[in-house]
């Protein structure tokens, strides 16, 4: 990722930083002041040194707090728990590595944002922030993605933690507009167990947690319908990230959270190369 300090990751991108990367023949137009004339003493040939670009990365969490965000059935932790979780985990990874993290917070009459920074005092702010959170309300998700696109001005990663129970058209535009502005986008879709597999045994009284509309049901008229709709549902997301070019992490609730940071990290080093 492109940034202003260095961090302890490599860039792809050549520079002029201080740690060497490797010699090139020179060619027409090179800038000659990065001619090595020992290499030259040498060789009797003219080389350019290129140099590995460490640059600092810039992460981005925006965490949806609407009421859904709230949901857990069972054991399971709760949405905007995990979130918090996740949230804070990579930012003080995040941190920890000399780069800058920012956060922000949304639902339909809230949002709050902290820009990208890489103090320790900031990740402090960060988890405070975090751990204050009360959800409720509508989503305003597809507004702040809009907002993070819009108001980073450099290419960053921009990691986004919801259930995603919004309009899909409208977050298929905020996400590319994300993906317009360059940024590196990772989908953290969080779900209960429970809302996938359906296993219910006497009529319930389903409630909405965003606008508190409710209805009563008899779960074993409506599974099979509400499955096939749930798989399209995730289909529908899964697609949009692909054709998007973001990474797309379907994750259930009742998952232990280190091993979903595990997997994350081990992909995202693996599509680098190994560079983190």
């Amino acid at each position: 990722m492109v940034g202003s300090a260095a961090g302890r990751h490599r860039s792809p991108h050549r520079g002029s930083s201080v740690e060497f990367a490797e010699y090139r023949e020179y060619v027409a137009g090179d800038d000659t002041r990065r001619l090595d004339w020992k290499a030259y003493a040498r060789s009797d040939r003219y080389y350019i040194k290129e140099f590995e670009a460490d640059t600092n990365l810039r992460a981005y969490f925006i965490v949806d707090t609407s009421g859904s965000m709230q949901f857990s059935h069972g054991e399971s932790m709760t949405r905007i728990d995990y979130a918090k979780q996740i949230a804070a985990s990579l930012a003080y990874l995040t941190v920890d590595q000399g780069d800058a993290a920012g956060l922000s917070l949304c639902h339909e009459k809230l949002h709050l944002e902290i820009p990208p920074r890489r103090r320790a005092s900031h990740l402090q702010q960060i988890f405070h922030t975090l751990n204050d959170i009360e959800p409720k309300g509508n989503t305003g998700l597809v507004g702040a993605m809009h907002d993070v696109a819009e108001k980073i001005p450099q290419r960053a990663l921009v990691v986004v933690l919801s259930d995603f129970f919004c309009d899909m058209e409208a977050f298929s535009e905020a996400l590319q507009h994300l993906r317009y502005r360059k940024h590196d986008v990772a989908l953290f879709h969080l779900l209960d167990r429970q809302e996938i597999d359906f296993h219910f045994e006497r009529p319930h009284r389903f409630v909405d947690m965003e606008d508190d509309t409710s209805i009563v049901a008899e779960p074993s008229l409506i599974a099979d319908e509400y499955i096939q709709a749930m798989k399209a549902f995730l289909a529908d997301i899964r697609t949009r990230a692909y054709d998007t070019n973001s990474s797309y992490n379907l994750i259930t609730t009742d998952r232990p959270y280190e091993d979903i940071l595990r997997d994350f990290l081990i992909d995202r080093l693996s599509k680098k190369g190994g560079k983190a």
